[in-house]
């Protein structure tokens, strides 16, 4: 319906639509500093006052990690779409900080998908799609791998109750579902948006192995930042802890958080309750956890979406071609 629109109501459109996912991030962004049930913004701001989080020092060298994870980012964004498609840094700086404006709102960044592939012509667009969600993956990858690692030594130093007969059972379950799923793809062809599921991995095998390390290296450099930054702000809120026992909490928090939203549709407040039960294991205050938690939401994911909003509303419809 819409291809059959003149251009400029569809540029009509299009700006209304621009203009309402910038108005939807800055809302969500107030709804959930305003209308946080775990954590009162009031309490939350005197507890930053009380703690000198604020002097310049401090802010300075968080914006500084901030800054540096999402030029982790971006650069492995770059290095992605090089592979059948050369674009500038700048381009990159645009598609990355732009969707992340698009999907802040949408259940676990769905719609980052969308939003990168918008930037190219529709040719690009399925590969672009494909090559979002191997970046995720890698991403998804390095923090499992941490985790587990995390995971198991802080099982092994902290009490923690767990039913093994139920995990093992989860486990299995996924285990079958995923093996029957298998069997049925290698029985017939499935497909996915119209593309078959041997396509899709033939497209991943014809990556270079360069690329994938490359991803791999910036997607481990890229969390290692921001877990250090995330015990960094433990510092400054007074928690005495090393950076060892700090970082099998945190790598184990991380893991957790990604698995349950990946299940349940649910956003930083899961993770801010899956934080707080972890670190409260280890004797940190559930005001001190929750204010890291927020913290870290609102250097990595709030302000670079606040710069990313003028990408989004600079964004032009590209022109039909004249026949």
């Amino acid at each position: 319906m819409l291809r059959t629109l003149p251009y400029k109501t569809k540029q009509f459109f299009f700006v209304l639509l621009k203009i309402s996912l910038v108005v939807g991030a800055f809302y969500f962004i107030y709804y959930k500093l305003t209308s946080n049930n775990q954590l009162d913004f009031q309490v939350f701001n005197g507890f930053l006052q009380k703690n000198k989080v604020f002097s310049l020092k401090n802010i300075g060298l968080l914006m500084i990690l901030s800054v540096f994870n999402w030029f982790l980012e971006i650069l492995k964004w770059k290095q992605l779409v090089s592979i059948f498609k050369k674009i500038s840094f700048k381009k990159a700086v645009q598609q990355s900080l732009g969707s992340l404006t698009a999907s802040l709102f949408t259940p676990n960044r769905i719609g980052e998908y969308g939003a990168k592939a918008i930037f190219f012509t529709s040719e690009f667009r399925k590969k672009i799609v494909l090559l979002n969600f191997l970046g995720n993956m890698i991403q998804m990858l390095v923090t499992t791998v941490f985790g587990i690692i995390g995971l198991y030594y802080f099982i092994s130093k902290y009490p923690v109750d767990i039913d093994y007969h139920k995990t093992v059972r989860f486990l299995g379950i996924i285990l079958i579902i995923t093996s029957m799923a298998f069997l049925g793809w290698k029985k017939k062809e499935v497909t996915i948006k119209g593309i078959s599921i041997e396509k899709i991995i033939n497209f991943f095998k014809n990556i270079s192995l360069r690329h994938y390390l490359t991803c791999l290296i910036l997607s481990t450099g890229r969390y290692l930042v921001f877990s250090f930054q995330f015990y960094l702000l433990l510092h400054f809120f007074g928690v005495e802890v090393s950076y060892k026992n700090a970082m099998i909490v945190i790598t184990s928090m991380y893991l957790l958080a990604s698995v349950i939203p990946s299940i349940f549709i649910f956003d930083v407040v899961i993770k801010g309750s899956v934080a707080v039960y972890l670190f409260s294991i280890v004797g940190v205050n559930e005001l001190t956890t929750l204010s890291v938690v927020t913290c870290m939401w609102l250097l990595n994911f709030v302000f670079p979406s606040i710069v990313g909003s003028v990408f989004v509303l600079k964004f032009k419809l590209p022109k039909p071609v004249e026949p």
